[in-house]
């Protein structure tokens, strides 16, 4: 949402300077250099990549009206399904998680957690990870490695929409010199015409110009490091959560499996230990009493 309040204040900004100056709106309203512009950075997005990634494009660029997933409520609620995941497995046995992460949408684990539960890819990681630690026959060292890969691929993955955007943004300038060539050639073709027509027409060229530097530094620019921000925010949530599982393969207790996560989390949104153990116990004293009432 801060991405489009920006984007706003920026043009308003623009547009008031402008008139401040004794410029008229209605001058920067060429419609022909937004086609000449807008049509060429659609048409090199085609170009650039296939349907399936534009699609992945424009979901990434709409979930930015949506706040972060990775706040700190999120990382909370991650500090407490690897609580719940460690006492499970230390109190019933470490197979008892197998139907869990076998089959995660029907887990009434992960059920409890449903910003998680959302993320697809946290899901996905956390599952495959945990069934080698079930399975057995590897070490820390080796599981690490495996975790460490499935997030460098995750981070190549989910850059490629930031990247792909920049690199439209910085062509904007070139065309928007394109839009002013075009508008430069339409006033040589009425070079016979009246003052007044010929300096329309010269503005309207140089306004093609300053549409192109706009479009890349006040729209393209601000989203790409927008989705960037993003991206990185789900690789710290992976991160994170590759230390507690590591943790959790090491046999550490649940409350250590916690403090280790909660250690590696960012400082801006980590909440001290104890806020999280207090949370902890509160919720593990709501569980024990419905456990009880069930009974």
């Amino acid at each position: 949402m801060f991405v489009v309040i920006g984007m706003v204040a920026l043009m308003a900004s623009v547009a008031v300077g402008f008139v401040l100056d004794g410029g008229k709106l209605v001058a920067l309203a060429q419609i022909s250099g937004l086609v000449i512009i807008g049509g060429a950075g659609f048409s090199s997005l085609l170009a650039a990549t296939s349907p399936q990634r534009l699609a992945a494009v424009l979901r990434e660029i709409l979930s930015l009206l949506k706040p972060d997933p990775y706040g700190r409520s999120a990382y909370v609620e991650l500090l407490h399904l690897l609580y719940e995941l460690s006492s499970t497995a230390r109190r019933e046995g470490l197979l008892i998680l197998e139907s869990h992460v076998e089959r995660p949408e029907e887990s009434d684990i992960f059920r409890r957690f449903p910003t998680f539960s959302s993320s697809q890819d946290a899901v996905a990681f956390l599952c495959d990870s945990m069934r080698l630690v079930i399975m057995g026959g590897l070490g820390p060292f080796e599981l690490n490695e495996m975790m460490e890969g499935d997030i460098e691929s995750f981070g190549h993955q989910v850059r490629k929409s930031p990247a792909l955007i920049s690199r439209i943004g910085d062509a904007m300038p070139g065309f928007g010199i394109v839009a002013a060539v075009l508008g430069v050639v339409v006033t040589m073709q009425a070079i016979n015409g009246p003052p007044e027509q010929i300096g329309h027409k010269v503005a309207a060229a140089l306004v093609g110009t300053f549409l192109g530097v706009l479009m890349c530094y006040g729209v393209f620019q601000p989203i790409s490091m927008a989705l960037e921000a993003r991206a990185e925010s789900g690789v710290r949530y992976l991160t994170c959560l590759r230390c507690g599982l590591l943790a959790f393969a090491q046999g550490l207790s649940p409350m250590l499996v916690v403090e280790f996560t909660r250690r590696n989390i960012e400082s801006d949104v980590r909440p001290d230990f104890k806020e999280v153990e207090g949370i902890l116990r509160r919720r593990g004293a709501a569980a024990a009493e419905t456990d009880r009432l069930v009974a």
